[in-house]
């Protein structure tokens, strides 16, 4: 079996990246295979930021159903479907170690929840066969950056299982200063200053800022004004180990405010 030597960030936008070709970052999820990883992965678990619990749960399914958890989009995007199979044994191994390597005291297991959009609208771009089992894990909106990295640190040997991390977030996230009036690709200023101030401080390898991101970004309210969407990064970060390397893999920008900035982390040998 051969080992993922990295993890990802994946900033999901919009649900209309399920639909909408203009935009930039469906061109890059659509080449994930080709340009990014094309190593297929035995298995895949994602950290959503569209599930929040109060612990730690893990969906444990045979068959995952697409959960349209969005309202007022276009008809055909609620037709979507991507039922990939479920990653059972994935699962119950995740638990296993935010118990035994995180000092996790309870961890749930969902019997029924399937995938959410954080979950499944980059990977239907990205393995549109939907032929790779998927588990995915909360995250806990009521606890901060450094419980999420330490959540990805108990996860890191899962990379040697040959298991594809992914955190799916956004790098910004104010649905409240979305610009319906700005060309798609421009940027409003103090969401750009966020976006740079995270992709200087990941690729500087300054992770303990990024746990920090609260006290030390710019504009860090307005960029994220609930902690949700960022804390996947951290997961993935995490998993991914104190020496790792990040890259800036995509950016682009919807609607003035919302960044697709995306990340590898590779892990040092």
């Amino acid at each position: 079996m051969e080992k993922v030597n990295q993890t990802f960030f994946l900033s999901h936008g919009s649900p209309t990246l399920s639909i909408d070709d203009t935009l930039e970052a469906r061109q890059f999820f659509k080449s994930w295979t080709h340009k990014v990883l094309p190593q297929k992965p035995k298995s895949i678990l994602v950290i959503s930021a569209h599930w929040d619990t109060k612990f730690p749960s893990v969906n444990t399914v045979l068959h995952n159903n697409t959960i349209h958890d969005f309202s007022g989009f276009p008809d055909p995007m609620y037709k979507l479907k991507y039922e990939a199979p479920g990653a059972i044994e994935l699962g119950k191994r995740v638990k296993e170690l935010l118990m035994k390597e995180g000092g996790m005291k309870r961890v749930d297991e969902d019997t029924k929840r399937g995938l959410d959009h954080g979950a499944w609208v980059p990977l239907m771009l990205m393995y549109p066969e939907a032929d790779i089992p998927i588990c995915q894990l909360s995250v806990q909106s009521n606890q901060n950056g450094s419980y999420h990295y330490n959540m990805g640190k108990a996860l890191a040997s899962l990379k040697d299982e040959g298991v594809l991390i992914i955190g799916s977030g956004s790098a910004t996230h104010n649905l409240r200063k979305l610009d319906f009036n700005i060309t798609n690709g421009s940027s409003i200023p103090w969401a750009l200053e966020f976006d740079h101030w995270l992709r200087d401080s990941l690729l500087q390898g300054r992770y303990g800022d990024v746990n920090e991101w609260e006290e030390r970004a710019p504009n860090a309210k307005m960029a994220h004004p609930l902690p949700e969407h960022l804390y996947p990064l951290h997961v993935a970060m995490g998993a991914a180990g104190e020496d790792a390397k990040a890259e800036q893999i995509h950016t682009s920008w919807q609607l003035g405010t919302l960044s697709y900035s995306s990340y590898s982390f590779t892990s040092s040998p």
